[in-house]
């Protein structure tokens, strides 16, 4: 007999890819910068490897307690971005993670909030991560999007929107 919800709605299981987005935010909650509270999961054969979320490098303030370290970049077209650089990037720290505890991530799929930056992109590549679930696109994810294609890196949007943040 299939098992209803308090609304009396038929329950549906989650797929794998849902129930690792779901993972990944609530590891999101231990995020320390406002402008993208991001949660990563990397997993594979079904199985969660290691998980990262943003944060100062480990000892140095972060941005909820010190405020935020912005930095504009200006690019080719003439468009200028602004970029936190107080923190160690949500895949950066997964990726960490393994290295640390000796996981090897190879073939693993990455979960995220939004299409990796361009340094996140170059490590999950030199990983060997083969496949990258993103909630919503990053506002500059061109170069992330064309490294991926290149290096056959799989990239999945769950939503085909931009994620909106303050100060972007």
């Amino acid at each position: 007999m299939p098992h209803e919800t308090a609304v009396g709605a038929e329950y549906r299981r989650p797929s794998w890819d849902e129930y690792f987005m779901e993972v990944c935010d609530a590891i999101a909650k231990r995020a320390t910068c406002d402008r993208g509270r991001s949660g990563c999961v990397i997993a594979k054969d079904n199985q969660i490897l290691v998980t990262g979320y943003v944060g100062a490098p480990s000892g140095l303030p972060h941005c909820d307690d010190a405020g935020h370290q912005l930095k504009k970049t200006v690019h080719e077209d003439g468009t200028v971005t602004t970029h936190c650089v107080r923190t160690v990037h949500a895949e950066q720290n997964a990726i960490c993670q393994a290295a640390r505890r000796g996981i090897p991530i190879q073939g693993a799929t990455l979960y995220c909030r939004m299409t990796p930056c361009r340094t996140c992109a170059m490590l999950i590549i030199n990983c060997g991560i083969v496949r990258v679930v993103a909630q919503r696109r990053y506002h500059d994810a061109a170069d992330s999007e064309a490294m991926f294609r290149q290096a056959g890196v799989k990239l999945e949007y769950v939503y085909n929107e931009v994620e909106r943040y303050e100060d972007q």
